[in-house]
């Protein structure tokens, strides 16, 4: 059994964390902590609710705490954990800074402690569907990839009225995107940043366009806040086809409108969702096919946690991920104020 708490009781830990955690098997959630307890989210049965933080530190039946808070609080609340020996999950992004991650990860090993970054989206479906793809070798060579996560949501930085590195656009979102380009691609050979504040200096990063080399290969990650219309979620380009998949992981969509995982078909594309191949095969025939999508599912990365904290096994998010991750955000942010 692993026992988890949670610090945070907003919309991180009750929309995108606590649905995943509890399908597993073999996990408990006991304490969940927050500043002050307000009803906006449905308690959860059989468990215990606190604004007193030290019982969740002071409890030796928990192992694990999850750090479910603004980003700005992330550092201080995981040393916290730690030096409370406990084991810690860390919502993104992990910190601020390079430096701060590698002090988490020596103190964590210092102590033979559990501690990684939250990335769920690595089992986003449209992300998992496009690795089945590239695998199939029906696109031959990979030349392009470009990855968008586009919002029309204007009255957001229009609103701003300081600039915030951990709490820009870059760290925010950019954290998904950049984290899947690692855990499938690797480290990159070099790294182009184009960073923006469209409203103007002082107001919130809006915009990135950052491109990530792999010999031949360029990744492109892209997001913005003025998209009317969102590009494809992923297109990639081969020497033999293209792969467009144009809507992204169902998984945030249902759990907005608060259908659960527990449902039939929670987060599964529908046909009309599918991406679209066109390819060349070796005899010079075109195709054109849609590719049913593979299952998205948050709760592997829990499933992942029980593994390396109960039996041993090595971590989903590597920690030289999680620092590669924080340099890439910390140069792409640099220079804006």
């Amino acid at each position: 059994m692993l026992t988890i708490a949670y610090i945070g009781n907003g919309k991180s830990t009750n929309r995108y964390h606590l649905p995943f955690a509890t399908k597993v098997e073999g996990i408990r959630v006991k304490t969940i902590y927050n500043r002050t307890i307000k009803d906006t989210w449905q308690p959860l049965v059989d468990v215990h609710y606190t604004s007193d933080i030290q019982e969740v530190y002071q409890d030796p039946e928990i192992q694990l705490v999850v750090v479910a808070t603004p980003g700005d609080t992330h550092f201080d609340l995981a040393k916290d954990c730690l030096n409370h020996d406990k084991h810690v999950l860390v919502e993104k992004p992990f910190c601020e800074t390079a430096a701060e991650a590698r002090e988490l990860f020596a103190l964590a090993k210092e102590k033979k402690l559990f501690i990684q970054c939250y990335q769920n989206r690595r089992f986003d479906s449209d992300f998992l569907t496009v690795q089945e793809v590239i695998a199939s070798g029906r696109l031959g060579n990979i030349l392009e990839v470009e990855m968008h996560f586009d919002y029309y949501r204007p009255e957001i930085p229009e609103s701003s009225t300081s600039f915030s590195a951990i709490h820009s656009y870059l760290y925010g979102h950019g954290c998904h995107t950049l984290d899947q380009v690692l855990s499938y691609w690797g480290e990159p050979d070099r790294v182009h940043y184009d960073v923006r504040q469209l409203l103007g200096e002082g107001r919130m990063n809006d915009y990135f366009d950052i491109d990530l080399y792999y010999g031949q290969t360029k990744v492109s990650v892209k997001s913005s806040y003025f998209r009317l219309l969102e590009r494809p979620s992923f297109i990639v380009y081969g020497s033999k086809g293209i792969f467009i998949k144009q809507t992204k992981d169902r998984q945030e969509a249902d759990l907005k409108r608060f259908y659960m995982p527990d449902q039939a078909n929670f987060g599964l594309d529908q046909p009309e969702h599918y991406g679209a191949l066109t390819y060349i095969d070796t005899d010079g025939v075109l195709h054109e096919e849609k590719i049913i999508s593979q299952v998205g599912d948050y709760s592997r990365i829990y499933e992942g946690i029980y593994r390396s904290i109960i039996h041993g096994d090595e971590k989903i998010v590597k920690d030289h991920e999680t620092i590669r991750l924080m340099e890439i955000l910390e140069a792409g942010i640099q220079g804006l104020k």
